[in-house]
């Protein structure tokens, strides 16, 4: 099986509470093309963005994405002794694991109103098997989409929805 490290660009889908999604496709410019075209100064110009998740229990967090899922653990930090975050990768991909405080309250719901959508040239059917028989449950069967794309759904153990994409054709 191919490792995840291959993945390229990644596509955010944001998700209505009516439970209608739309995907926007988010690619970075060389430094060349850059410079070729510069943009107005009213205009944003991102070369990557990445996901920061707070987690409940991190190390179960860390398992999952890097066990059930495929990511690799990129680095850990530590303040006074503590795991407090883990910096996960998959490709260009990068989700940082934040370790709850409780703060907030350790009941509340995370994962509402957003779903993080990883866009890959591997296949969706072997990544979603191998979250299945890694012992995740999908929330979604590997499908293809209207909108050109083979897709499914599942949720890290936080609640937070990933779905998982490759381009038809």
């Amino acid at each position: 099986m191919a490792g995840l490290a291959d993945w390229g660009e990644a596509v955010i889908v944001f998700r209505r509470p009516d439970d209608a999604s739309f995907p926007l496709q988010m690619t970075s410019q060389s430094s060349s093309a850059s410079a070729a075209a510069p943009h107005p100064a009213n205009t944003l110009e991102a070369d990557s963005l990445s996901a920061s998740l707070t987690v409940r229990d991190l190390r179960a967090s860390i398992a999952w994405y890097r066990d059930v899922v495929g990511f690799t653990l990129d680095r850990e930090m530590v303040r006074d002794g503590v795991l407090r975050a883990a910096a996960m990768r998959a490709g260009a991909v990068r989700i940082l694991l934040n370790q709850d405080d409780g703060a907030k309250g350790f009941e509340r719901t995370t994962g509402l109103g957003f779903s993080l959508n990883v866009s890959t040239r591997q296949s969706v059917d072997v990544i979603a098997d191998r979250i299945r028989s890694h012992g995740g449950t999908l929330d979604s069967e590997p499908a293809d989409m209207p909108w050109g794309a083979r897709v499914f759904r599942v949720r890290d153990p936080d609640g937070y929805a990933l779905a998982f994409s490759r381009p038809l054709g």
